[in-house]
């Protein structure tokens, strides 16, 4: 049928309805509700800094600065561990000249060991230094001291050009496709990031429940990000409440399977330092929030998709029932399924393939593989986020065809 898409290219904002007042003041007042609980569960969970503040005391925050390779001289490597992987590996030392900071300006020597492991530099290289100073305050033995510049060694290189043209190219190609609308998603992505950045992340260093933090922080980049491209009309609304049912499905599947599955969240070492770094941070809850956080973008796009073709096809065929109206939406919503469960899976395959790659070289039955707590972790976070995803639509489409059948289409945006 014309105008009706099962890939998110309707828009929910396309068809208003004249709904009964009763129905209408219903959907308003269970957003705002919404709205307003997010809002408070926010002020309740808002950092304080604590937490950031217990990792610079542990030291395990550094600054850093932006420094250029100005020699590089490499040789075979002397004093080679027994049974390393590579029979001559090749090490480097590099001359970099400080660019930032205290000491900007500053020449000094790098040691790097095997330099094929990704940390082979040529001159003109922009590197990224970590620089601790606590580290000039370490007690040596008497008449041993510290080189000049040991406070400061190569963290990475520098790819902020490369991400500030790819970030500028993907910007022009959505505003160029989407125009008013792709510039609206532009705003609410820049509001999701910043969320992220001011609340998420911060409220979770500072020890607040993960799981909380994840679901308040999801409903409010829900309410930006869907109003924000969609507009504020009845049919995102429902868009919304929609998203909400399925988080809330998700996050309560999530926290009996984190659970049932004993993930304690320390597979990776990132993990353990932060639980070194500080005892506020929940590692376990970490991965529930991970479950809801990264759920949420494919539970948007569904129900965003479901409430358009709902919308799509009451527009097209005002005397459709409920019941052909809704078989209509979810056979939509079935192809939809189909096709983005399977991205999801691929997502977190895509992600994890050097793990994967290890693990198959490791040679590991199936159930093996399937049991080690990285793998398990990435299955609860898949298939709970797909449940979430395949209920958002039977929930979305009942939902937005109970509200336009009770109303009549006024306007229709073109």
């Amino acid at each position: 049928m014309a105008g009706v898409s099962d890939h998110g290219h309707a828009h929910p904002g396309d068809v208003e309805l004249d709904l009964p007042s009763a129905t209408g003041r219903a959907l308003t007042w269970v957003a705002v509700a919404l709205a307003v609980l997010t809002v408070v569960g926010m002020a309740v969970l808002w950092p304080d800094g604590s937490g950031q503040d217990a990792f610079i005391d542990s030291g395990f925050t550094r600054e850093y600065v932006d420094a250029e390779v100005v020699a590089a001289n490499e040789r075979p490597c002397e004093n080679i561990p027994d049974g390393y992987a590579t029979e001559t590996p090749v090490c480097g030392t590099y001359t970099i000249r400080l660019l930032e900071g205290p000491d900007a300006g500053l020449e000094l020597s790098q040691e790097v060991f095997d330099v094929a492991t990704g940390s082979r530099f040529a001159v003109g290289d922009v590197l990224v230094m970590a620089y601790d100073p606590a580290v000039g305050d370490l007690q040596l033995e008497p008449g041993v001291t510290l080189p000049q510049g040991a406070e400061y060694s190569i963290k990475d290189r520098n790819r902020k050009a490369p991400l500030v043209v790819l970030a500028v190219l993907f910007a022009v190609v959505v505003v160029a496709l989407g125009r008013l609308r792709g510039l609206a998603a532009l705003g609410g992505l820049v509001a999701t990031i910043v969320l992220l950045l001011a609340f998420t992340l911060p409220a979770i260093i500072d020890g607040r429940n993960a799981l909380a933090v994840a679901i308040v922080s999801a409903s409010a980049i829900a309410f930006l990000a869907i109003y924000l491209a969609h507009g504020v009309t009845t049919m995102t609304t429902v868009a919304v409440l929609g998203t909400l049912a399925a988080l809330l499905l998700t996050a309560l599947l999530g926290w009996l399977f984190t659970n049932a599955a004993q993930l304690t969240g320390f597979a990776n070492e990132e993990a353990t330092y932060l639980a070194i770094g500080s005892a506020k941070i929940s590692i376990s809850g970490l991965v529930l929030a991970g479950v809801v956080i990264g759920a949420l973008g494919a539970i948007d796009d569904m129900t965003v998709t479901q409430v358009a073709s709902v919308a799509e096809l009451h527009r097209a065929n005002p005397d459709y029932g409920f019941r052909e109206l809704y078989a209509a939406a979810n056979r939509i919503g079935q192809d939809h399924v189909a096709s983005t469960v399977n991205t999801l899976v691929l997502a977190y395959a895509g992600a994890s393939m050097p793990l994967l790659v290890l693990l198959a070289v490791t040679d590991q039955p199936l159930a093996g593989v399937a049991n080690s707590e990285l793998i398990a972790t990435e299955i609860v976070r898949t298939l709970v986020g797909s449940i979430g995803l395949v209920a958002a639509v039977p929930l979305t489409t009942l939902l937005a065809c109970l509200v336009v059948r009770r109303g009549s289409v006024v306007a229709a945006a073109h």
